[in-house]
């Protein structure tokens, strides 16, 4: 449980932040409006069993189309997207993950490794990021035997790994830098046999973990009050150097349908305090994925019954639906006609445009696909 002192806290750094998101907002003026919009994504066809591609979608707002600028295929399910300098994306293999590749800007594989090459046991849980100076990139990976959290330190052009650190917690999935190098593992803590079925939930222990840049070591560790909360995805909100909040996306692993159904969704980091802001539900207890939004908010999806909803720091206590359409998964912040607060939403049907300040558009699929949880924002022209 949080502390009286440290709620306080916390609701301090909201408060700051929320003042200067409204302030933010209300200002705000159309400045910028792209024509187009290109998004590294992966997905599938509409079957389970169909193959899985990542690519580049281009969307064209003015001609409303959206259409497939590349497309390479992939040996199983991907996850995580990583876009680089010089207009590279990395994607990830997911549970067990036995592959990382580079997809170059021109659409080729640019680089490929296969973790069954490397020695030990380790596998990626489906997410990657590079370091502050992008000298090295790290990637969230369980070790098959022992089944403890690692986190590999990689050489950023060969994908190789130089180095492997503990996760201090079970089934690390994604990671994010802070400002000053450090980084931040969502440790989902569920426990996994080899072939990715989860047993022994009441030994669930999930956290929340910042280790030092350079060499791995425990600085931080937070978890919430619910065992059986799993934190998941991140998102760093947009906001002021030093003010900014880190989102976490949560899914329960209750045992009955009713728990899962009134599970929070979000824990927000405000400082070095991990809280959740509201007990508001969404009904299934599962966040798919998370982006910043609405100066200093965060979106997050739902994909079982098909929702995005924005959360906010001016309203910490609020959910508010801004996408309701079947598969509502995949989320990218998007800077729209102002200086951001926009969202991109994946759904069963198509692409949806949120702004606060604009009336949505949706895009319809150029054919029938399921696009995975995540997808990013490469550029807009």
């Amino acid at each position: 449980m949080m502390k009286r002192t440290e709620r306080r806290q916390f609701l301090q750094g909201l408060a700051a932040i929320g003042a200067w998101s409204l302030l933010g907002s209300a200002r705000a003026a159309p400045t910028h409006d792209a024509a187009t919009t290109r998004i590294a994504a992966a997905w599938r066809g509409p079957r389970p069993d169909d193959p899985y591609f990542a690519g580049v979608f281009e969307a064209d707002w003015s001609q409303k189309k959206l259409r497939i600028q590349q497309a390479i295929p992939l040996p199983t399910r991907p996850h995580g997207l990583l876009p680089e300098v010089g207009g590279s994306v990395l994607v990830c293999g997911v549970r067990p993950g036995r592959w990382l590749l580079r997809m170059a800007a021109d659409g080729r594989i640019e680089r490929q490794i296969n973790l069954d090459d490397e020695p030990g046991h380790c596998r990626l849980n489906g997410h990657a990021i590079a370091s502050l100076y992008s000298d090295v990139l790290y990637t969230t990976e369980t070790d098959q035997k022992s089944g403890a959290g690692r986190i590999g330190v990689r050489d950023r052009s060969s994908l190789k790994k130089l180095d492997e650190w503990p996760s201090h917690g079970r089934e690390p999935h994604q990671l994010l830098i802070d400002t000053d190098g450090r980084v931040l593992v969502a440790n989902g803590g569920i426990p996994r046999t080899v072939s990715d079925k989860k047993y022994d939930l009441h030994r669930m222990n999930s956290s929340l973990v910042r280790l030092d840049g350079q060499n791995g070591a425990l600085q931080q560790q937070w978890t919430v009050d619910d065992q059986r909360l799993s934190l998941r995805h991140l998102a760093w909100s947009a906001a002021p150097a030093g003010g900014r909040l880190l989102g976490v996306a949560l899914q329960a692993e209750h045992e009955t349908a009713a728990e899962r159904g009134t599970a929070p969704i979000l824990a927000v980091l405000a400082g070095d305090v991990l809280h959740i802001p509201t007990r508001v539900a969404d009904g299934a207890g599962y966040a798919g994925d998370i982006c910043p939004a609405l100066n200093g908010g965060f979106a997050l999806s739902n994909n079982q019954l098909g929702v995005a909803q924005l959360w906010h720091p001016a309203r910490p206590e609020a959910l508010t639906p801004i996408v309701e359409l079947p598969e509502t998964y995949a989320l990218s912040d998007w800077d729209g006609p102002t200086a951001g607060g926009g969202v991109l939403v994946s759904t069963g049907l198509g692409l949806v445009r949120w702004h606060p300040q604009t009336k949505p558009l949706f895009l319809p699929w150029p054919q029938a696909m399921a696009v995975d949880n995540h997808w990013r924002v490469l550029n807009e022209t």
